[in-house]
C-alpha cells in the first residue's frame, strides 16, 4: 500500500494505492459523504479488486485530508476527483482502462465525472437515490447519464432508495441498510463477478 498527495484545485487530496500482482485496468473509489475510505464496503470491494487483477485508489477528497467532516459543494467534489484521476492516470495507472466508483456520495461523484473522466465502467456502492424521505429529491439522472457498464451494489432496507436495473446497469441487493456492513462478503462477491465480466468486455 502506497499513500500519496495529490494537487487539485480545492486543496491536496489523498490516494492509498493497493496495487494487484498484474494490472489490467485500474479502480478509483471515493468515500461517503461524512466517511472515509476504511468503510467496510470499500475495503471489500478494494479486496475483490486486486484480486481480480485490478489496481486500487481510494481517494481521500480534500475537504476530508484537511480535516473538515462536512462535505464540499458537488462542484468542488467532481473538479477535486477529475485532478486526481489525471495525475493517477499520468504517474501510476498510464496506458490502463480506469474504473470510477465510490459509496454514496462517492458514488454520485463517479457517475457525474464519468464522461470527462473517460470511465469505462462505473461500480456504485449504495447510490443514494434520494435524501431519505425525499423521494421526489431524485438524483436518478446522475446515475441514467452513465452509458457505460454500472453496477449498483444496494442494502435491501437502505432508506436513500436504490436506483433500477437498465440496459447498462445491474442492481445486486444485499442485506442490510445504507452501511451495506451487514453483508460485506456479498458486496465483495458481487463487486469481483462484476469486475471479471467488465475486464472481458475492456480486454
Amino acid at each position: 500500500m502506497t499513500s500519496i498527495e495529490v494537487d487539485t484545485p480545492h486543496g491536496p487530496a489523498r490516494a492509498e494505492l493497493h496495487c494487484a500482482e498484474e494490472g489490467r485496468a485500474a479502480l478509483l473509489l471515493g468515500h461517503g459523504a461524512g466517511g472515509g475510505i476504511n468503510a467496510p464496503d470499500l475495503v471489500a470491494a478494494t479486496r475483490a479488486a486486486t484480486g481480480a487483477g485490478v489496481h486500487v485508489a481510494l481517494v481521500e477528497q480534500p475537504y476530508r485530508v484537511a480535516g473538515r467532516r462536512a462535505p464540499a459543494p458537488a462542484k468542488q467534489l467532481d473538479a477535486a476527483w477529475l485532478a486526481v484521476v489525471e495525475d493517477l492516470g499520468e504517474r501510476w495507472f498510464a496506458d490502463l482502462p480506469l474504473i470510477f466508483g465510490g459509496r454514496s456520495s462517492g458514488a454520485r461523484v463517479a457517475c457525474r465525472t464519468a464522461d470527462a473522466g473517460e470511465a469505462e465502467a462505473v461500480l456504485c456502492l449504495a447510490f443514494p437515490l434520494h435524501p431519505p424521505g425525499k423521494p421526489e429529491k431524485s438524483r436518478a439522472s446522475e446515475i441514467d447519464a452513465v452509458e457505460n457498464p454500472v453496477l449498483v451494489v444496494q442494502g435491501e432496507r437502505d432508506a436513500f432508495g436504490r436506483p433500477e436495473p437498465a440496459h447498462n446497469r445491474e442492481v445486486v441487493l444485499v442485506a442490510g441498510d445504507h452501511s451495506l456492513k451487514a453483508d460485506v462478503d456479498a458486496v465483495h462477491r458481487a463487486t469481483s463477478e462484476w469486475l471479471t465480466r467488465v475486464l472481458r468486455l475492456i480486454d
